[in-house]
């Protein structure tokens, strides 16, 4: 996944090389801190901290024998700094070195997210501003019911956004923890303060509790976060998939100079980004339930979740990635058709101001019964026939009632579009 979609930024959070780097530097931090306590000797600290280093082949080649992957880190290292190498490592537990180390990933690729989230929040406001007015037909279960404006729609997009901002900001807060404590989190060979020292030198927080790990509760949310921001984007490139369709034809996703649809049919402009959207969302969430799986470890810890995490963390945090570029360049270079757009309008043919005129008859003098049978019946012969607007001028009992200006009033598209500046002031655009 990564290697496919070009993603060096976040890649390189999850490289072995970036991994074994986190790992020297906080063993390094542990180092210092013991020493500032007076547990390490200062010469000793001066050698680790001058010939600490690890050679990743020498870890694999290590690990092949002793089948952990600590121990391999360790012993590579050990081959560095030499003698000092025994005051490495003291009173810490391997979970110490793994789950602070996926404190500092988390809290990277988390970083990166919101930086490009970031992006597309300001795209989407900016093209949300730009069609403001841009009158379409507004649809409810697929079938056309009232006008909105395209603005609105990217109004809507924007404050999901928003939204999925807040809560990736909160949950890269809440993952972004360490421990330095032991085998099952007592401390019983460490000292307390160690961590403390450790956390605040990396920008962590010290875990309130901790077990032999982290609790996965923190990652949970985390996924889940990103599975939220991901389901938005699938529905936002739903949305542009089905106003892509060429009876509909009112937005388009970018389609290059060079770009090709179809193997087989050249006139082919396919929706493939927001396809490929869509379906990079249902990996999200599936990784996200497995980071729930994970929450349910045994007594003070096992290992179950570990084998998952080296796959959805590195896994989801590029999908979303990804998924936001890409998406920011989907809203940036859009196609919008007005032409289409009023067309599909002026197709319906008057229908969409039944409520105008339901809400007008009922004022009136009619029973609100009466007028939805009054509106309902004229709509479903113009359904068949066209003429909405005449089969209401002729109906005698309307006549009664309305006038001809009155009746030409309630078919007023501006009577859909009087409030559009307050719904932006709503949603902190304007």
């Amino acid at each position: 996944m990564i290697e496919r979609y070009n993603l060096p930024e976040i890649a390189n959070i999850w490289k072995d090389e970036s991994r074994f780097t986190y790992w020297k530097d906080i063993e390094l931090a542990v180092c210092r801190a013991q020493a500032k306590l007076g547990n390490i000797p200062g010469e000793a600290l001066k050698t680790i901290e001058e010939k600490a280093d690890f050679n990743i082949d020498r870890i694999n080649e290590i690990e092949e024998e002793v089948q952990h992957d600590v121990i391999a880190f360790l012993t590579s290292m050990a081959e560095f700094i030499g003698p000092d190498s025994r005051y490495v490592h003291l009173g810490m537990t391997s979970s110490d070195l793994l789950d602070t180390t996926l404190a500092l990933q988390c809290r990277e690729a988390g970083k990166l997210i919101l930086k490009v989230l970031d992006e597309l929040i300001d795209v989407t406001k900016k093209q949300a501003l730009k069609y403001k007015d841009q009158v379409m037909l507004g649809r409810t279960h697929g079938v056309a019911s009232e006008p909105i404006t395209l603005g609105m729609k990217l109004a809507l997009w924007y404050t999901e956004l928003i939204r999925s901002r807040t809560r990736i900001e909160r949950a890269v807060e809440g993952v972004s923890f360490g421990q330095i404590s032991g085998a099952v989190g007592t401390f019983a060979y460490v000292d307390p303060r160690i961590e403390e020292l450790v956390c605040e030198e990396l920008g962590l927080k010290p875990a309130p509790v901790s077990t032999q790990v982290i609790q996965r509760d923190r990652h949970a949310e985390f996924l889940t976060s990103l599975a939220l921001l991901a389901a938005s984007l699938e529905k936002f490139s739903t949305e542009i998939r089905h106003l892509h369709r060429t009876e509909v034809a009112e937005v388009e996703e970018p389609f290059g100079k060079k770009q090709k649809g179809s193997s087989a049919m050249p006139h082919k402009k396919n929706p493939i980004v927001c396809e490929r959207l869509t379906g990079m969302a249902r990996l999200v969430r599936t990784n996200a339930l497995a980071g729930i799986e994970n929450i349910c470890l045994w007594h003070e810890r096992d290992i179950s979740h570990s084998s998952v995490e080296r796959i959805i963390l590195p896994d989801s945090t590029s999908i979303v990635y990804y998924m936001i570029r890409k998406f920011i360049h989907t809203v940036e270079y859009m196609k919008v058709n007005p032409e289409n757009m009023k067309k599909n309008l002026d197709r319906v043919e008057g229908l969409i101001f039944s409520q105008g005129l339901l809400l007008k008859l009922s004022k009136k003098g009619f029973t609100r019964e009466k007028a939805y049978d009054v509106v309902q019946s004229a709509a479903m012969q113009a359904r068949e026939h066209g003429g909405f607007q005449d089969l209401i001028r002729s109906d005698s009992e309307i006549k009664e009632l309305l006038s001809d200006e009155e009746i030409d009033d309630c078919f007023n598209l501006k009577n859909f579009t009087k409030n559009i500046d307050h719904i932006f002031r709503k949603a902190g655009l304007l």
